[in-house]
């Protein structure tokens, strides 16, 4: 079954207007009287087409990521502050050097019977990790020692890292980081141990799910879990409006707008899913001087661009990393527009008439909308922002290399992933150039300091640097948009690529 809006419409002529549309409310769904067991759930994702896979280790969609939550578990999952909480693994233990951590785990099976051992989980590493193959979770688990880890029994895994890391489990929840069985390379019919056992599988159409009786979390109250293929946004909401699907991932603030209210549409909104900045290279001109860069955060008006560019469905920015996430700096005092200060501080710097390229592009949700908005919130200033919109299939690649000033977007994660991918001097996405040998020093330090509060102050120092000299100019978080039927119940709001997000064993059909 894949939707398209031409499809759709055909599907829906006798429908009226009326019909597909309501007036307004963020309201629980009637199903909120409480669980039951049964049903069909039908639910709505864009996706890749032919090159869709159930591989979970290749998983880089949407679709592809929650169908690897339905079939597969991991040792670990990030909770609502994003943080590593234990999933497969009943508990984890380091050393006292942090260079070893044993993981117990629990007791589960495969959906062929077999159980979840040892042997499966690095197994399942050694592949993510193979030096012939790209998945995307190798970088996540490279500081493992995998020669020196070993299975101590059928339930207990040793791991050797590289160097001490008391952010280990981070990498065991990282994306893609899913377990399966010894062996495994055939995924046409995969085998898993999570909530949902594989059923059948039409590549860029469709996959169906049935209930797993056997999951070590308990079986979920669906009977049935169908993801559809719906790559146009209007198709998915008009799907759900239609009675096709009971659930569309991924809708815009203005589908939002236009259904708040309706009988057909419960809308649920997971904040703080998505960052949403414009990045400035700190290793060339003009944004290698400081005042210029505090000029920039100073021109922004946040809450003109939350307004504008994500529909208000989301919160201001303070220019730093994981709003709401585990280690956030939330007492550094909020950033707010002054322009009489940015254009002292553009004088200062001798930028006053300087034209700025603005590189943006359609290859995330709102940056050219954004881009556009934050050149005309900098007119007056004495600087010109000029907005040139590139490649979206280059953007990323281009970015990272090109250019001055780019617009700049990505979902949840850890903080100290966030810094370790993107700000230490050898992160391999440093789109910024933030290069700081004390802070790659501080990173160090907050990873092998087991006191939690410890580790909590010296993140807060690390964000303090970056707010004061940093290049992420961090105005908003986004709010992530789903809609279900009203007789779905217990949809959580959690960020997206969280354990809560997607998470269709705890969604009942009332």
């Amino acid at each position: 079954m894949t939707l398209t809006r031409r499809g759709f419409l055909g599907l829906t002529a006798g429908l009226s207007a009326a019909t597909l549309t309501g007036c307004a409310t963020d309201a629980p769904s009637p199903a909120a009287a409480g669980p039951r067991r049964g049903g069909r759930l039908r639910a709505a994702f864009a996706g890749g087409g032919a090159k869709e896979v159930l591989d979970p280790h290749l998983a880089n969609l949407f679709v592809e990521a929650a169908r690897s939550k339905a079939v597969f578990d991991k040792l670990a999952d990030l909770g609502q502050d994003v943080s590593a909480q234990p999933r497969l693994a009943e508990r984890w233990e380091p050393s006292a050097d942090l260079l070893r951590w044993r993981i117990t785990l629990r007791e589960a099976v495969f959906h062929d019977g077999k159980p979840v051992r040892a042997q499966d989980v690095l197994a399942s590493y050694a592949r993510i990790l193979d030096p012939r193959r790209t998945f995307r979770a190798k970088s996540s688990l490279a500081l493992i020692d995998l020669p020196n880890s070993r299975a101590v029994d059928d339930r207990t895994v040793e791991f050797a890292l590289q160097r001490p890391f008391i952010e280990f489990p981070n990498a065991l929840a990282a994306f893609g980081t899913y377990i399966v069985p010894e062996g495994a390379e055939d995924f046409t019919r995969p085998v898993g141990s999570g909530p949902f056992r594989f059923e059948s599988f039409a590549p860029g159409k469709s996959v169906l799910l049935t209930r797993n009786p056997d999951h070590w979390e308990g079986a979920p109250h669906l009977d049935e879990l169908e993801f559809v293929i719906a790559n146009e946004e209007s198709a998915r909401a008009n799907a759900l409006l239609g009675g096709q699907v009971e659930y569309a991932h991924d809708l815009t603030p203005t589908t939002a707008r236009a259904n708040t209210g309706s009988d057909r549409m419960v809308l649920h909104r997971s904040p703080n899913s998505a960052v949403q900045s414009f990045a400035m290279k700190l290793d060339r001109a003009p944004f290698d001087n400081p005042d210029l860069r505090e000029a920039m955060f100073l021109l922004a008006d946040r809450p003109q661009l939350v307004e504008a560019v994500l529909g208000g469905s989301g919160q201001v920015g303070n220019d730093l990393f994981g709003k709401g996430y585990e280690h956030y700096a939330d007492d550094i005092p909020q950033r707010a527009r002054d322009l009489d200060r940015a254009r002292f501080l553009i004088r200062k710097a001798g930028a006053e008439g300087l034209r700025v390229t603005l590189d943006t592009s359609t290859a995330a949700a709102g940056m050219v909308e954004a881009a556009t908005v934050f050149a005309d919130q900098a007119k007056g200033s004495g600087l010109t922002i000029e907005v040139v919109t590139g490649n979206k299939d280059s953007y990323w690649s281009d970015t990272l290399k090109n250019g001055s000033l780019s617009s700049f977007r990505s979902g949840a994660m850890p903080i100290e992933t966030h810094i370790a991918q993107r700000l230490l001097s050898d992160s391999g996405t440093n789109v910024t150039k933030w290069a700081r040998p004390e802070f790659d020093a501080l990173y160090r330090k907050a990873v092998s300091t087991v006191d939690a509060e410890e580790r909590g102050a010296v993140y807060r120092e690390m964000q303090g640097s970056l707010h004061a000299q940093g290049g992420y100019l961090m105005w908003g978080f986004a709010d992530w948009i789903v809609g279900t039927s009203p007789n779905v119940g217990g949809v959580a709001t959690a960020p997206a690529n969280s354990l809560d997000w997607a998470r269709f064993d705890r969604v009942w059909l009332g």
